[in-house]
Formats: C-alpha cells, sequence, structure tokens
C-alpha cells in the first residue's frame, strides 16, 4: 500500500513540475531571441536603435543619448565580435533592486577584436505586453 502510495505522489508531482518546466524552458528561449536581436542592433554600433528595443524599465533608467554615449565608450574599444558563446541561463522572478517579473539572464562568453575573452551578460524580462525585451546589459 504505501509502495502504490509513493508512485502516485511522485506521478503527481511529475505532473504539476512538467508545464512549469516547459513554461521556463519556453522563456528561456524566447528571451535569448530577444537577446539575440538586441545584441545584434549593439554590435552593429545601432546605440539609440537598441534602446528604442529595449524595456520599459531599461528607458526609464537611462536616455537614449546617455546609453548611446555608454555603449559607445564601452564597445567601441573592444573591436568588432569574433564569437559569442552563451555559458548559461537562469530563469527567474526577483532580481535584486527590481519589480517583481519573469526575467532570464544569460550569460554570454564574448571574443572582440581586441579583446580576447570578456563575459556579457543580459537580462532580459518579459514586458507589459508580454514581449521579451532586456532591461539590462553588463560587459566585464
Amino acid at each position: 500500500m504505501t509502495m502504490r502510495f509513493a508512485i502516485a505522489v511522485l506521478a503527481a508531482s511529475m505532473l504539476v513540475a512538467s508545464p512549469a518546466r516547459a513554461e521556463r524552458a519556453s522563456a528561456i528561449h524566447k528571451s535569448q531571441e530577444a537577446a539575440v536581436a538586441w545584441l545584434d542592433l549593439v554590435d552593429s554600433g545601432q546605440y539609440a536603435e537598441s534602446w528604442d528595443h529595449a524595456a520599459t524599465s531599461f528607458q526609464y533608467a537611462i536616455s537614449k543619448p546617455r546609453w548611446s554615449e555608454k555603449v559607445r565608450a564601452l564597445r567601441a574599444p573592444l573591436g568588432p565580435v569574433r564569437a559569442r558563446r552563451l555559458k548559461w541561463a537562469k530563469y527567474t522572478e526577483t532580481l535584486p533592486d527590481l519589480p517583481s517579473g519573469q526575467y532570464v539572464v544569460l550569460e554570454y562568453e564574448t571574443r572582440f577584436d581586441n579583446r580576447v575573452s570578456a563575459t556579457e551578460k543580459v537580462t532580459p524580462v518579459q514586458d507589459n505586453n508580454g514581449v521579451w525585451k532586456v532591461s539590462s546589459y553588463a560587459i566585464d
């Protein structure tokens, strides 16, 4: 009797966990697509356009002219991107100093002409309209 109960509980927990796991996998996939499209804008020097395609929270945090100036100063010395590889992705609903929401933190290992190894952290968020957009960007 105990073994049947344990199997039933295990089966029920798998049914509950599967939709949540599938939802997170879908969120990670969609956020990666958004991040890649956004990074393409940054990589091609379209800084103002990258601000236009960023999340509302990103736009509230920094003005378009300031963003363009800051990212140009950050990226220009590095030269063109030669390779970029996703190291890891993590779905979360909470991040320090940010409102609750659906976020995916993506970390890329990136090689530039003038820098052999850099770490880019891109954090898309699902915006109010359900679209994934980049809410933060950092490079180390």
